[in-house]
């Protein structure tokens, strides 16, 4: 029998094309999936006999109880170094290695720059009047001079900062841990939480979601912003109270808000985000690009190889 390979939620249909599988040789038999499965159930029924999935992301849990329903598991690759909708103890002690790859950073820096520009300058109402016959409908608000507040100066927060740096934009950070040794060498300014809501036209997010992150944007946080702030969120959903951000866009308690991720995702058609004029969407595309697919997929191919050679890569569990 072959060695089963799932290939999950390869929405748009590339990942066979962007590496080379058939390295893999002909006793591995390749299987993409290119629709979300659902439910718990679902997954245990479609994957029981696959004996590797490669996750794309954070797109579909890995849970315990999910873990312990797939007998014939022996590989989860994902896509990245690190996923938290993977329990990773649990399958460790099922016997199953858990490995991950290399991803790109500037693909949701530069989304997130993107959502920014859409956002002060109206780009995706305007393109889409402009179809419609419509001409100059909106007044956009210019960055220089303005206050960039980055939540999480890691990685990823600081070439977001630089790039707000070269936009002439103060820039001001906060995170639980931050401190000026990260933020000097940086040119940032190290405020508390407080005066980060409070100073910033435009608030960033880029933490990790943990059990201390989830929800530290709420309601409190969203009242201290300037009425005329945006807020941008290409880290994780559930670190902003959804809730809390739809009340504050809704009754005008901040301007408006660019979000690349989303407590429930693929987010759902009848979604109330949907429906609001001050917001810009986009379908989680921060990682989305044929760079970082070529990197992720490569390298997933290399982690199988390596596993069923008996010298695995990567190994994160």
């Amino acid at each position: 029998m072959p060695t089963r390979v799932a290939i999950l939620d390869d929405y748009q249909g590339v990942a066979l094309s962007t590496a080379d599988w058939s390295s893999l040789g002909t006793s591995v038999a390749v299987c993409p999936f290119h629709e979300r499965i659902g439910s718990e159930d679902e997954l245990a029924e479609r994957l029981r006999s696959f004996d590797i999935i490669v996750a794309m992301r954070e797109r579909t849990p890995f849970p315990s109880s999910l873990i312990e329903r797939l007998p014939s598991l022996k590989l989860l690759v994902t896509t990245g170094r690190r996923n938290a909708a993977i329990d990773v103890t649990a399958a460790a002690a099922r016997g199953v290695l858990v490995c991950g790859t290399a991803t790109l950073a500037m693909p949701p820096v530069e989304l997130t720059w993107g959502l920014i520009l859409a956002l002060a300058r109206h780009i995706p109402r305007e393109s889409l009047a402009m179809r419609s016959g419509a001409w100059q409908t909106t007044i956009g608000v210019g960055l220089h001079g303005k206050t960039l507040g980055v939540i999480g100066l890691g990685r990823l927060g600081a070439d977001v900062a630089r790039v707000g740096d070269a936009f002439g934009m103060k820039v001001i950070a906060w995170s639980q841990n931050l401190t000026r040794e990260r933020t000097d060498p940086l040119g940032v300014e190290l405020v508390d939480k407080e005066s980060l809501f409070r100073r910033s036209d435009v608030v960033t997010v880029h933490l990790v979601l943990s059990g201390r992150t989830r929800g530290i944007v709420g309601e409190r946080e969203l009242a201290m912003m300037k009425p005329a702030a945006f807020l941008i969120n290409t880290a994780r959903g559930p670190i902003v109270d959804e809730h809390a951000m739809i009340h504050a866009l809704r009754h005008s308690v901040i301007a408006g808000a660019a979000l690349d991720v989303f407590d429930e995702e693929p987010l759902p058609a009848d979604h109330p985000l949907r429906r609001l004029e001050n917001v810009v969407l986009t379908p989680h595309l921060g990682y989305v690009t044929t760079e970082n697919y070529r990197l992720a997929y490569g390298e997933a191919v290399e982690d199988i190889r390596a596993f069923l050679a008996g010298a695995p890569l990567r190994v994160i569990a």
